[in-house]
């Protein structure tokens, strides 16, 4: 099934091949209007689009269906499900915590994920870095666990001590991007905080930076009605149509729908907006944690991280 998903876009920056600094804001308008016009027509995108300069917006624009068997159109407060982007939230969340005092980066990941005893010597930083060298559970389910039943973080956790996979590396040895290390990050950040997931997210992220459209939902495993929602689809090529990943039958988003921490924010454009200016100001943390964040970091390949907590960012 080939993956054209809704999509939400949030470009935070001038995109110089459609724009530039010379060309004036209804000039801008017209060019970024007509590449994703071409896009959509091309069946190539689906979303909502807002691009920013300096905080700024200067276009923001709905291209699409949210519902392709109702006929909804996506508009400016549609809410998307962000995927592997929750992975910022999730780091934001650690660091908060730090904060709090309630842990420390260097604490080895067994101080709170006790099931996985045997690969103790994996630090929260090691998680938070992608230096952890864990396989990845995704990997793990496909092959060893019943995809009629939903998975959450103590299943796989469970399934991580039955099985003892071999580590992929040992700890700071090399940088490889690890879904694993974010599922174990939400599961300390739920008992830690003593709270769920979402519910710390709402109190020390969403709430203070009224990101009000924006919510941890997991719409299998607990469903609920959200208004003006985006579905997802791809395309099948055996019935010629999109379909949604519950019509797929044995699709991974399915089973794996109860696993929070790499996965499952829920969000608009417009919040994403908020999310990001708020990364240049000292609402959620100071400088000093801005610059860890942001910075890359050594690594016994010698090849470094060329990577902050959670992803690559260009900041102005």
């Amino acid at each position: 099934m080939k993956n054209i998903s809704a999509f939400v876009a949030v470009v935070l920056c001038a995109i110089t091949t459609v724009t530039s600094a010379q060309t004036n804001p209804d000039e801008k308008a017209k060019r970024l209007d007509s590449l994703y016009s071409g896009l959509h027509a091309a069946n190539s995108f689906n979303g909502n689009v807002l691009i920013a300069e300096k905080g700024k917006v200067i276009f923001e624009k709905s291209y699409g269906l949210a519902n392709e068997k109702t006929g909804a159109k996506l508009n400016a407060n549609t809410i998307f499900e962000l995927a592997s982007v929750s992975k910022q939230f999730t780091a934001m969340a650690i660091v908060l915590l730090k904060k709090q005092g309630k842990l420390s980066y260097e604490d080895d990941m067994t101080k709170y994920v006790p099931e996985l005893a045997d690969y103790k010597g994996i630090t929260i930083w090691n998680l938070l870095t992608h230096t952890g060298g864990l396989p990845d559970y995704i990997d793990i389910t496909d092959t060893n666990w019943d995809k009629n039943k939903i998975a959450t973080n103590i299943d796989i956790l469970n399934l991580f001590k039955a099985l003892k996979p071999k580590k992929v590396f040992e700890p700071n040895e090399k940088r490889e991007y690890s879904n694993t290390g974010y599922l174990i990050l939400g599961t300390i950040i739920e008992r830690v905080s003593g709270q769920s997931f979402g519910g710390f997210l709402e109190q020390y992220i969403f709430k203070p930076l009224e990101m009000k459209r924006s919510l941890v939902y997991r719409s299998r495993y607990q469903p609920q009605k959200i208004e003006n929602y985006a579905l997802a689809y791809g395309y099948s090529d055996s019935l010629k149509r999109k379909i949604t990943p519950d019509e797929d039958g044995r699709n991974r988003f399915i089973y794996l729908d109860g696993i929070v921490g790499d996965g499952m924010v829920n969000s608009t454009a417009k919040d994403l907006l908020k999310w990001d200016r708020a990364l240049y100001t000292g609402k959620l943390v100071n400088e000093e944690d801005k610059k860890m964040i942001f910075s890359s970091y050594p690594t016994n390949d010698n090849k470094g991280t060329n990577y902050g907590f959670w992803l690559v960012y260009q900041r102005e």
